[in-house]
């Protein structure tokens, strides 16, 4: 079923934007940065995801007519504004960076330069889509490099917040690295392969433990992976798979273990099993992990080949929410730039003004080492001297050896959709990809080595400029 997403918004984005069609700002342009401030789980990075979710909305942005209606009876709004409403179409541009891409704090993640009715009416869905899909992404991605390599299957529709949460918790998971998903709708909407076998269920609904192994065995000979804790993991349940693979000659196999002491019970059961001679059978291991438990079983030397991980990764139970924000950093009015500055107690909340740029430097061995933001006009070259912008003594300078990246890529200009998002297996080999582009210090779990994002000399003297002229004296 087509929704019509529009009027998910926050009511003072209709509000505001009735005022600025009521003001003189109704044709004034402006530029909106999406940018977020900390790292979940105080990680060394995130990963940029939701941005198709949200081009899509922007393609399909439009009121119903229920939805005028709908405001026409909350009395707010005079009937010129409701007029507007009905042929109402983005007509901005759209800067972002590709989706799968590592990105740090304060950087801007998606830019919006278009007129102030259209930029803040879009804030709501922008923001929904973007933290949602980072959070599981990032999740996902310590998950799966806590597991080593070893699979690890996405296994939490049941517990996701919602419809849209698990089906789009299932993209965002196999964009971080998960090899699949339980949800079958995400297969058929996103091709993310949809992965599987039985419930407790299955064998309670037969009078045996060994009858249930041997029914499911016969009807799926190719996928014969075997749920063995129902009744007594090492005593019953693995001895009847072991029975049943080796009457029906099965050698491609596995087992899941959902309970118990999953790193005692798989290494026993490795050795029941390889006594067997089944030593090609998979072990699967599930009951509420995460990247720390997984990584405590490896230690242990649990035998296990796959993990199926649940509520902790599609609701990022340990940091439940991404915290970008959208905040106005520019107006442009007679084809003039006018930097704006949001300013706080808190420096994590002074936001950095005007219409930017994101650059990432390379090393020749293809190392992120740091990304560098600069105002539009800025043409950057190599050599380079970054400077830190909250300890700007700290200097690095990179010569010609280097190489700079743009991040931001244009996705919508002047209204028009330019660049459409690749295929989710594409999205995620260039996730992976760009996370391999990253320091192994960055990517510890505790205490990860800081990235350095920073000013241009320009920028940095700009944001000093305004920050001296709203001091109140």
């Amino acid at each position: 079923m087509e929704i019509n997403y529009t009027m998910l918004c926050d009511f003072y984005e209709i509000t505001m934007a009735n005022g600025y069609f009521r003001s003189d700002k109704r044709n004034e342009l402006v530029v909106f940065d999406m940018f977020f401030r900390t790292i979940p789980d105080k990680g060394g990075f995130a990963i940029f995801s939701g941005i198709d979710e949200f081009i899509n909305y922007i393609k399909n942005l439009r009121f119903s007519e229920k939805d005028i209606e709908y405001l026409r009876s909350r009395q707010f709004f005079n009937e010129d504004f409701l007029d507007y409403l009905e042929n109402f179409k983005f007509t901005g541009s759209i800067y972002a960076m590709k989706e799968g891409t590592p990105i740090f704090p304060g950087e801007p993640i998606v830019t919006v330069v278009a007129k102030a009715i259209e930029a803040q009416f879009i804030e709501t869905f922008l923001l929904l889509s973007v933290n949602h899909q980072s959070l599981i992404a990032t999740k996902t991605n310590r998950i799966v490099r806590a597991a080593e390599h070893r699979g690890v299957m996405e296994f939490g529709s049941r517990r996701a917040h919602g419809p849209s949460a698990a089906i789009l918790g299932a993209r965002a998971a196999y964009i971080g690295g998960a090899v699949g998903s339980a949800c079958a709708i995400a297969d058929i909407m996103y091709k993310v392969p949809a992965l599987g076998t039985m419930a407790h269920s299955w064998v309670l609904a037969y009078d045996s433990e060994y009858e249930a192994f041997k029914e499911y065995c016969k009807i799926y000979p190719n996928n014969a992976t075997l749920l063995v804790d129902t009744y007594d993991t090492l005593k019953s349940g693995v001895p009847n798979a072991i029975k049943v693979f080796k009457e029906l000659g099965i050698t491609k196999c596995g087992i899941r273990l959902d309970s118990g002491d999953i790193a005692y019970l798989s290494k026993k059961a490795r050795e029941m099993l390889d006594e067997a001679g089944l030593t090609e059978c998979k072990i699967t291991a599930s009951n509420s992990l995460d990247e720390y438990i997984i990584r405590d079983l490896i230690y242990q030397g649990a035998k296990v080949d796959t993990f199926g991980v649940g509520e902790r990764l599609i609701t990022s139970a340990s940091n439940p929410t991404f915290g970008g924000v959208y905040k106005l950093a520019a107006i442009i009015k007679d084809n003039q730039m006018i930097p704006r500055i949001k300013i706080s107690e808190n420096i994590e909340k002074v936001t950095n003004p005007g219409f930017k740029k994101v650059y990432r430097i390379f090393d020749k061995n293809g190392k992120a080492v740091a990304d560098y933001i600069a105002l539009s006009h800025e043409k950057p070259s190599l050599p380079l001297t970054l400077f830190s912008p909250t300890e700007p003594w700290k200097k690095c300078t990179y010569d010609e050896s280097f190489c700079l990246v743009e991040l931001l890529i244009p996705y919508v200009i002047d209204g028009e959709v330019v660049y459409q998002n690749s295929d989710v297996v594409s999205i995620r080999k260039f996730a992976l990809e760009q996370v391999e582009t990253l320091w192994d210090e960055v990517k510890r779990f505790e205490n990860p080595h800081k990235y350095y994002v920073d000013l241009s000399q320009e920028l940095f003297d700009l944001k000093q400029k305004l920050l001296n002229e709203h001091r109140v004296k």
